[in-house]
């Protein structure tokens, strides 16, 4: 390929991103200009979800249309880029048009994933997403980006969280499918593109960092088989497939781990088949043995460029955790792997569901296992499929052991795959229905669009319980969505305003503890313990604070909590939020069960009054809430 060629497909993708991002944000705009009712009280925004969807679509024909008849050419990308990102905006923005909070709104993981963001708001060096003075443990990257654009839009961590989740699913899709139609003509590769957007925002929607790396991920692997086949190999496909393997690696371990495994899957489908090759050849051993060694330090060395490439690309998120592990710091009580839901304990298989996504892997799935030795992106779906189901495996064998691998959270990951396969399959079955019945190509793709636009309208009722949390949640101003009476939470913003006042320092500079984690959620301040151990930074030691929040609930007198607080082991608190009870004042912890599931167990352990009853603690009660603030201490 020439240079001039790739300076146009590198302008191909930026375009592809420029417009996605400039179609996502104005969209938005728009759409948070109008009081819109709220989505489980009113059909009206799926109503018009359900046009805005139709209306993407029919942009995305016509950029078919026009590639087949070879008008409008230039255009093209643009057009690609505008509908697909419009249709995730419109998917997912109209649905949420009347609420600043994102699916699921601040409840179980978005309550967490908010936090980071929030964190990384406040200042884009990097730390835990809730305790002070550890390097974080959750991959950054996405979260950092998204604290860039909430400050370059001028929006709190909480509510740039449901614009930069869209945002960026808008542009990854625009951009895959700027890939797709590079690799496979603008028609096919914006009905592969249209397959895979849809049920990765049916599937994967509610974890948007994982919705981004899905949408890209599938066209990479079919960049992955160019980085290490043979002689031929294309440097530029290797250089990306390791940066691309490096920012999974910023967004997602467990993707990233798949990822890996897939590249390791194909290096030895290569070799293998090398080595079966050259048994074939009529010519002396010693020319033999020579092709080998040709080929296993070819396709072995781009594997390890590669390799080399990502994890320094890895190395910008990870190296702070790294260093502070090496470096023989504690670490205790976080278990992350320690969920088993039922979906986590089967293999996944969509192609037996009874449904359009069903057909479609069930197609896919056939196609895969007729074409992957001729074809190469269908070898990349192999390679891929067999990586999942590896994964599964281990995950189930890893149960024996007292933990998992988390496999539950590959399933959209495999319908993706098995979904843009199924647009191949169906390809080739129109092309034998036009040989058999004649020019039967309007009624195929008359059809098709039909089809997605019946699996793009059932997108918001599958994600309709997050919806609606996003609705009954109160936001960071204090109020529901609904326009129903807001919850305890809505007392926050009192009690932000209250903590500044009483300790004259911002959020960043002050530890809290508490047990509503909302708040951290919504103010950048320092939690003492997280939510569960499951989302807690490994080097924080999570059960050893949780029993030395037990203990500290036994505490009598003022005397004795301010020794106990300045022998703690890790910064203590200066702030406490505890929730009003006639004995006392209570925190509900958690603590992991696994491997019961649910995996935690809440339990409350309540603090004595008269160990705050002292001038050298300040008593505030806001609502059910008692807040405490420690005075005069730095």
């Amino acid at each position: 390929m020439s240079t001039r060629s790739r300076l146009i497909d590198a302008a191909g993708l930026i375009v592809a991103v420029v417009v996605g991002a400039i179609v996502a944000y104005v969209a938005l705009l728009v759409i948070g200009k109008v009081g819109w009712p709220a989505f489980n009280s009113s059909n009206v925004t799926r109503a018009l979800t359900t046009v805005g969807q139709a209306a993407a679509i029919a942009v995305l024909v016509v950029a078919v249309i026009a590639y087949r008849l070879r008008r409008w050419t230039p255009a093209l990308p643009v057009l690609s880029a505008a509908g697909m990102a419009g249709l995730v905006t419109i998917t997912l923005g109209m649905p949420l048009g009347a609420t600043k909070l994102y699916l699921g709104g601040l409840s179980v993981d978005q309550q967490f994933r908010t936090e980071y963001l929030t964190r990384l708001t406040d200042s884009p060096h990097l730390a835990d997403m809730t305790y002070h003075g550890l390097a974080p443990y959750y991959p950054a990257g996405w979260f950092w980006m998204g604290g860039r654009f909430a400050q370059l839009d001028g929006l709190p961590g909480w509510e740039a969280y449901k614009p930069w989740s869209i945002l960026s699913i808008a542009v990854a899709a625009a951009l895959a499918t700027a890939l797709w139609n590079r690799m496979i003509g603008t028609d096919r590769g914006i009905a592969v593109s249209l397959a895979v957007t849809v049920v990765t925002l049916m599937y994967a929607a509610p974890e948007p960092y994982g919705a981004v790396l899905i949408l890209l991920g599938v066209p990479m692997l079919v960049v992955f088989v160019h980085a290490l086949r043979g002689p031929a190999t294309s440097w530029p496909a290797v250089i990306a497939s390791g940066l691309f393997i490096g920012l999974s690696a910023t967004f997602y371990t467990l993707f990233t781990g798949l990822l890996a495994g897939i590249t390791i899957l194909l290096t030895l489908w290569f070799l293998i088949a090398g080595w079966l090759a050259t048994s074939n050849k009529a010519m002396p051993d010693a020319d033999i043995r020579a092709l080998r060694r040709k080929l296993v330090t070819g396709v072995v060395g781009r594997l390890v460029v590669m390799g080399a490439i990502a994890g320094v690309i890895a190395l910008l998120a990870w190296a702070p955790y790294l260093s502070d592990r090496l470096s023989a710091t504690a670490a205790s009580g976080g278990s992350a792997e320690h969920y088993l839901p039922e979906s986590g304990s089967l293999f996944p298989m969509p192609m037996f569901d009874f449904s359009l996504v069903g057909v479609l892997t069930l197609i896919g799935l056939v196609w895969v296992l007729l074409r992957f030795r001729q074809r190469t992106i269908a070898l990349a779906f192999a390679a891929a499929i067999v990586g999942v189901y590896v994964v599964v495996a281990l995950s189930l064998l890893r149960t024996a052991t007292g933990s998992t691998l988390l496999s539950f959270r590959l399933g959209p990951v495999l319908i993706a795959i098995l979904s843009a396969a199924g647009i191949f399959g169906v390809a080739e079955l129109a092309r034998a229905a036009v040989g058999k019945f004649g020019d039967v190509r309007f009624v195929v793709g008359a059809l098709g669009a039909i089809v997605a636009v019946a699996m793009a309208q059932s997108v918001p009722g599958m994600l309709s319980s997050d919806v609606t949390t996003a609705y009954t949640d109160t936001d960071g101003t204090g109020v529901r969505a609904d326009k129903k009476p807001a919850g305890a939470e809505s007392y926050f913003p009192k009690i932000h305003q209250i903590i500044r006042e009483q300790t004259g320092k911002p959020a960043d500079k002050t530890i809290v503890l508490t047990a509503d984690y909302g708040f951290l959620s919504l103010y950048p301040y320092w939690g003492f313990q997280g939510l569960t151990s499951h989302y807690a930074n490994p080097l924080a030691e999570f059960d050893k604070r949780a029993k030395t929040i037990e203990r500290w609930s036994t505490i009598t007198t003022p005397d004795e909590m301010i020794a106990a607080l300045d022998k703690s082991p890790w910064t203590a608190p200066t702030v406490f939020l505890f929730r009003y009870s006639a004995d006392g004042y209570t925190l509900k912890l958690a603590e992991d069960v696994y491997p019961n599931d649910p995996n935690v167990r809440r339990y409350t352990v309540t603090y004595q009054k008269s160990a705050f009853a002292d001038p050298r603690f300040r008593v505030t009660e806001v609502g059910p809430f008692i807040l405490v603030v420690r005075e005069g201490h730095t």
